[in-house]
């Protein structure tokens, strides 16, 4: 949240310390570091209400159409079918190609060979 070094909050110490002196500045700071927790805890509830609202927006947007989300999730599930059948398809045609490569050279050595 706030992008304050060791020195940074040394000077206001010292600072805080020559304005409030010694027997207000522990007051003082206590009383900011309570402002400080309200605002987190609110900026915390702010947001965590935030989300809470999107996700109910996404599920209002999936309770619409319901079958638009089944169909897409259908297609997702098809696209995956087709792209690992075409992989092995591709596998299955290169090790097809790297078997006749291997018997090829083999076959005509025998050949010549016998001749």
């Amino acid at each position: 949240m706030f992008d304050i070094g060791f020195s940074e909050l040394m000077l206001v110490g010292v600072i805080g310390l020559i304005i409030l002196g010694p027997e207000r500045l522990p007051k003082a700071a206590r009383a900011v570091g309570l402002v400080i927790g309200k605002m987190r805890r609110t900026m915390s509830g702010i947001q965590q209400e935030i989300e809470q609202e999107l996700r109910t927006q996404e599920l209002h947007e999936k309770m619409k159409d319901p079958m638009a989300t089944l169909r897409d999730e259908v297609k997702e599930v098809e696209n995956s079918i087709l792209n690992q059948q075409q992989d092995a398809a591709d596998k299955a045609r290169i090790e097809a190609e790297a078997m006749q490569q291997n018997e090829t050279p083999a076959k005509t050595g025998t050949e010549d060979k016998q001749s």
